[in-house]
């Protein structure tokens, strides 16, 4: 967290496209893996000079066309662009949550995730914190030393590595939603500590870091490995919490009357099952 953010980002995706990716001959003997600055500026129609300025720092308020131009020349998806007008400052800043802090759930919200007896529910911040969970949503994190700090516990929880079936794609997926979000608060002091703290602790977050993915918390397939209830997997939704904002409200559900079902029912504290009971037998 810089203070040559833009300028970084498009150095990271620069260095990810080939020229021939945006139909440019490729030369002999080029040493350059991505596009080279010149292959940019011409790409985005701007000057070459002024594109340097940006990638170094020394221009900072490039216009919502120039990002624009840019993103097309890059191939930037939507979320990225997004990220690239929100580095650029051309988003309003807003704060996270209401009352300034976003880390109060409302009572009705917590109602409403009690409702759901067959889905794991979280509502997270934007640093991925959970700030709270339903019943099946606590059993399911249970292997985890720590599991508020979602982000930190997935990177330096060797726990996580077992729960997580899938933990490369999980954690990618999570950098780059992290690195959103980061666009929303990089002046909060917490999300910056979060970051600093994790890049001097996991190399691996530190690689995923330095790639500048941006990508945001939809619907996404976890399978998880889990000591109690063995190998499943859940499909998520993510809902924003409109009343306070800064906050997401993610839904894991298994395919109704599958196997997944029967086993995430075993995690269920309010259960009481015997030898003959389905989720009992999926455990054998």
């Amino acid at each position: 967290m810089g203070a040559n953010d833009l300028g970084e980002f498009l150095l990271a995706r620069r260095s990810r496209i080939g020229p021939g990716d945006v139909g440019l001959p490729r030369s002999r003997g080029r040493r350059v893996s991505g596009l080279r600055r010149e292959e940019v500026a011409v790409l985005a129609g701007v000057s070459a000079d002024y594109y340097t300025r940006l990638e170094q720092g020394r221009e900072r308020h490039p216009s919502g066309q120039v990002i624009d131009a840019l993103a097309r020349a890059l191939h930037l998806d939507d979320d990225a662009c997004w990220h690239a007008y929100r580095l650029a400052g051309l988003v309003p800043h807003t704060a996270d949550g209401a009352g300034g802090d976003g880390e109060r759930v409302a009572p009705a919200l917590l109602r409403l995730m009690e409702t759901f007896p067959a889905a794991v529910a979280y509502v997270v911040n934007r640093r991925l914190d959970v700030l709270a969970c339903n019943a099946l949503a606590e059993a399911l994190l249970s292997p985890l030393a720590d599991r508020r700090g979602m982000v930190r516990s997935l990177f330096c929880d060797p726990a996580a590595r077992e729960l997580f079936a899938e933990w490369d794609e999980v954690a990618r997926d999570t950098v780059a939603a992290l690195r959103l979000a980061h666009g929303h608060a990089r002046h909060d002091p917490r999300m910056r500590a979060l970051i600093d703290g994790l890049r001097r602790d996991s190399a691996e977050f530190a690689r995923l870091w330095s790639r500048q993915d941006v990508g945001r918390l939809a619907g996404r397939t976890k399978t998880f490995h889990h000591p109690r209830a063995g190998v499943f997997t859940l499909t998520y939704q993510t809902f924003e919490v409109v009343a306070a904002p800064g906050q997401y409200l993610l839904v894991g559900t298994p395919e109704p009357g599958s196997d997944d079902a029967v086993r995430l029912a075993l995690l269920d504290p309010g259960r009481h099952a015997g030898p003959d009971d389905p989720a009992t037998a999926a455990s054998r």
